[in-house]
């Protein structure tokens, strides 16, 4: 059962469900891409990591942390319990677990003498939106080997969160674009001072996108709405996202959060009572 929403599903931004769909659409984007490129082309899924902190780890209790020394007479009494002693204080070695990140990309060669990289199509992350992490650091540094290369650049940014990230100046992009929500982002690396863009609003059909290959071959057209209905469908999110009562993150402007409600209504997942 498709998406509630013609375009992007807001409710999929959260940090819940946007890594599990992020790299569903870099699976459904390279199985829309892959029977489409002419030879000598193929694609292929490439992928950054890096380790952070776990999000599973929960801090302990403060009461734990107490020392073993702490009189119980001193904590039922209430009076402070002073003394001196001769040892000194034990290190703790404590426990903090990481997680290894793999965020994959699309990567579209030509096989040639040697395999030639044509163009690097990328789904932006929440990670890769964030200042100070790890993941924003990896993209940029890609995302500038990229342009300063002889390779095109696809970059796909369905989060309305996050600092603008895409390699289109975010100036430019505000002046020559109306409000939007989303955008793709398309650049040539034989047409290097111009950008095609997709601005998207949020109740807006995802465009078809035109996938550059090298200087005289034709583009390949993917229709990204159709990975996004693959995605969604493939997923949890017809059963895990409570649309009734749930809101969506970040919240929507109050004429938006009145249009989603109205399309909830319509399709019958609004709890009115």
């Amino acid at each position: 059962m498709p998406s509630p929403f013609p375009g992007m599903d807001p409710y999929l931004e959260d940090p819940i469900h946007f890594p599990g769909l992020h790299d569903s659409l870099i699976t459904y984007i390279l199985e829309a891409l892959q029977p489409k490129l002419p030879d000598p082309y193929y694609a292929a899924i490439g992928d950054r990591v890096w380790v952070e902190v776990s999000q599973r780890f929960v801090e302990p209790d403060a009461n734990v942390l107490r020392s073993e020394g702490e009189s119980q007479t001193g904590r039922q009494s209430g009076t402070a319990v002073a003394f001196a002693s001769n040892t000194r204080t034990q290190p703790l070695v404590i426990y903090v677990p990481h997680d290894e990140i793999r965020e994959p990309f699309i990567e579209i060669y030509a096989r040639q003498e040697n395999e030639l990289l044509v163009t690097t199509v990328e789904v932006l992350s929440l990670a890769n939106k964030t200042p100070g992490e790890q993941g924003r650091q990896l993209y940029q540094r890609k995302q500038a080997e990229v342009l300063a290369g002889k390779v095109h650049l696809v970059e796909i940014d369905l989060l309305r969160a996050g600092v603008h990230t895409t390699a289109i100046p975010l100036a430019r992009l505000q002046a020559e674009a109306r409000s939007y929500d989303y955008h793709v982002s398309i650049h040539r690396f034989d047409d290097l001072e111009h950008f095609t863009v997709f601005p998207l609003q949020l109740m807006e059909k995802l465009p078809e996108i035109a996938i550059p290959l090298l200087p005289g071959d034709a583009p390949v057209i993917i229709d990204l709405q159709a990975v996004f209905d693959r995605a969604y469908d493939a997923g949890p999110y017809r059963r895990r996202v409570r649309y009734a009562k749930a809101t969506p993150t970040p919240p929507l402007r109050p004429e938006q959060a009145e249009r989603i409600k109205e399309v909830l209504r319509e399709k019958g997942l609004l709890d009115i009572s």
